[in-house]
């Protein structure tokens, strides 16, 4: 990074898990380089793509100052290192979240030459549309894990395991997720079936032969969670960024779930028609479900 305009930078309130789509704030810190302009806010109502688990897409939208009008190209986390007044951003984050003398802040990035200046009054707008389509993506894929788990929990695990989700079926998903995507109005997941997953007692190669089988149950898991048209509510222990925050839905019949997540979702199952999964084996050892919500 080259220029920056020297001022102190808090960590950054988010709204996003307010539904809050536009907003005023001031800004806290502006640093110009060749390619970019780096502007913080105290608040904003902009998702950044996280530097620890990348799967959900930064918002997209416009930063308004006086007149003038420029889009956020990308939307990122950041840490400001407090002493030596510098800020860090994503893979480049040297510390974890509640190191003390740091603060984590959600950095918007500009073209070039933006005429900002620290304390200036901005309204940050968010394209909802697109922001809505992610949450959408993003709560479907939640729930089409755990439809999968409780699929698997019935059938295909010969051994007990220690690692259980919030419905207490074995989990699954946390044990051979290797890579998630969100994306508009979908959720990808890959799942690696390797000897440690078998060893801990999953039929791998019973499951790959009734792979058509599985996907038609979890659709019905699925059909049925979505028929209570339940709310999910976003849980956080504070408005930073780093606060922890939790996704959360009921499902009636004892199956209520609360998880840790971060990224923006729907306030109920009634804003879809449908959620339906795809299960394809890319490999011996590789699987990918493809969530499609509708």
């Amino acid at each position: 990074m080259s220029e920056v305009l020297t001022h102190q930078v808090l960590a950054t309130k988010v709204l996003f898990t307010k539904a809050i789509t536009q907003s005023s704030s001031q800004i806290q810190w502006v640093e110009q380089t060749d390619t970019s302009t780096y502007v913080i806010t105290d608040t904003t109502p902009f998702h950044p793509v996280s530097h620890i688990w990348p799967d959900h897409p930064a918002d997209r939208g416009l930063l308004l100052c006086t007149g003038n009008k420029y889009t956020v190209i990308n939307c990122v986390t950041g840490a400001f290192d407090v002493e030596n007044h510098k800020l860090h951003l994503g893979s480049d984050i040297p510390v974890k979240r509640g190191e003390a003398g740091w603060h984590f802040v959600v950095v918007h990035e500009l073209a070039p030459g933006a005429a900002l200046n620290i304390n200036d009054d901005v309204e940050l707008v968010i394209d909802a549309n697109y922001q809505a389509a992610l949450s959408r993506g993003h709560s479907a894929g939640h729930l089409a894990s755990f439809a999968l788990n409780k699929v698997l929990e019935q059938s295909y695990w010969r051994k007990d395991a220690s690692r259980k989700d919030a419905l207490n079926n074995r989990d699954f998903h946390s044990y051979a997720q290797v890579l998630s995507l969100v994306s508009e109005n979908k959720s990808t997941d890959s799942y690696r079936l390797g000897k440690t997953l078998k060893k801990r007692g999953l039929n791998v190669a019973e499951m790959l032969t009734d792979l058509a089988e599985i996907e038609a149950r979890v659709n019905d898991v699925l059909a049925t969670w979505l028929a209570t048209k339940a709310p999910v509510v976003m849980k956080c222990e504070g408005e930073l960024l780093t606060d922890s925050r939790f996704w959360c839905c009921d499902l009636g019949k004892g199956e209520s779930i609360t998880m840790p997540c971060g990224g923006s979702h729907v306030q109920s199952l009634a804003e879809y028609t449908g959620i339906e999964i795809t299960l394809t084996q890319k490999s011996d050892q590789d699987l990918e479900m493809i969530t499609t919500a509708s």
